[in-house]
């Protein structure tokens, strides 16, 4: 069941910076202030901080993983656990990865609903979305690549824009720094952590990668660029909002794009709702295409069937999340899930392969 991948499916080692930047920065970028804020208030900055520590940490944690076993996360649960406890593993990962997709695309649709398109069923948008999907996935894994580094360059323009509230700052806001307790700062670093879901998925592209093992520092630029975007502009939105109206905004960084006036561009915030949708189709595609190639591992199932099969239920899942308390319940269902997948099970996982490592080199001498 090794998972070798022929070198012309293949993609170079420095394309894992826009493959993990693009998992990280997505449609959570739109409201995760107000949900740190909640806990860590003008700290909040440093929350983001660090928690891009801890999510730089667990990267090395799987790169120890994946480069002692050479392989992808279902063959390396076979391996630590056996066939059925691991067949059971990659079944829970393949069914969070598939609900993380399901997540972004709802949370984005909502997006479009409440700022754009007010009476748009969410039906004809999930047709659409099953129709697209199933096209870029049915391209391949270098097809997704593709997208992830058109994700990072082209709505980059949003970057500059994002600093132009800051003629309206108030950097007072910021003093007398770390003023919450050491408890509220890490509270906000765990929904901090939350946001930056997706890197995950190195564990099943890893093999698409060549010479894997050369990838790890590409992996944490790709990281650090994203934790470089989310305390920049966390800091753009406490110097912006008190934290009162914080507290009150959905989606801050939506809000900060209403206030940006352009002589030639009336309504700015329509045009960072179109170029957000190229920022959130690379989180979609690879979320879908990690969950069909786990299936298409774990069961021997062609992934094009799998495919078919993932977007006929997501057009079946997605309209009877229809107001915005169903959407924030599978926000936080998700969202804890996520959590505990990417801290506990990451950290598991990894100490019982260093538990396996020591008991083989003990045996082999």
């Amino acid at each position: 069941m090794h998972s070798k991948v022929k070198e012309q499916f293949q993609v170079s080692p420095p394309m894992v910076f826009f493959l993990i930047h693009a998992m990280q920065v997505g449609v959570g970028m739109l409201g995760f202030q107000r949900i740190v804020a909640k806990y860590s208030g003008y700290d909040s900055w440093i929350a983001v901080l660090i928690a891009g520590v801890l999510i730089s940490i667990l990267i090395s944690m799987m790169y120890f993983v994946l480069k002692t076993n050479h392989n992808d996360i279902i063959e390396i649960h076979r391996n630590l656990f056996g066939k059925w406890a691991g067949g059971v593993l990659s079944l829970i990962i393949i069914l969070y990865f598939y609900a993380l997709g399901i997540l972004v695309i709802r949370t984005y649709i909502e997006v479009i609903q409440v700022w754009v398109f007010e009476d748009m069923p969410t039906w004809i948008l999930a047709l659409l979305a099953g129709y697209f999907f199933y096209y870029v996935i049915e391209g391949g894994f270098r097809t997704v690549t593709g997208l992830c580094v058109a994700g990072v360059f082209i709505p980059s323009i949003l970057f500059f824009v994002l600093l132009m509230p800051l003629q309206y700052a108030d950097f007072l806001n910021f003093l007398p720094v770390w003023k919450h307790s050491v408890k509220n700062i890490l509270l906000g670093a765990r929904e901090t952590t939350l946001t930056y879901l997706g890197f995950e998925l190195l564990l099943l592209f890893y093999p698409f990668i060549k010479d894997g093992q050369r990838s790890q520092k590409w992996a944490q630029l790709g990281h650090w660029a994203s934790v470089f975007v989310y305390t920049l502009l966390m800091f753009v939105t406490l110097s912006f909002f008190s934290e009162g109206q914080l507290d009150m905004t959905i989606w801050p960084t939506l809000t900060l794009l209403k206030v940006i006036e352009f002589p030639f561009i009336e309504r700015f915030e329509y045009l960072g709702i179109s170029l957000w949708l190229i920022i959130v189709i690379p989180n979609i595609a690879m979320a879908f295409w990690g969950a069909s190639r786990g299936v298409k591992r774990l069961f021997s199932i062609k992934q094009r069937y799998v495919i078919i099969v993932m977007m006929i239920v997501m057009v079946f899942i997605l309209p009877p999340l229809d107001n915005r308390q169903a959407v924030n319940t599978l926000n936080d269902i998700i969202s804890q899930i996520g959590f505990w997948v990417i801290v506990a099970y990451i950290t598991f996982i990894y100490i019982v392969q260093f538990i396996v490592q020591k008991i083989g080199r003990k045996r082999s001498s």
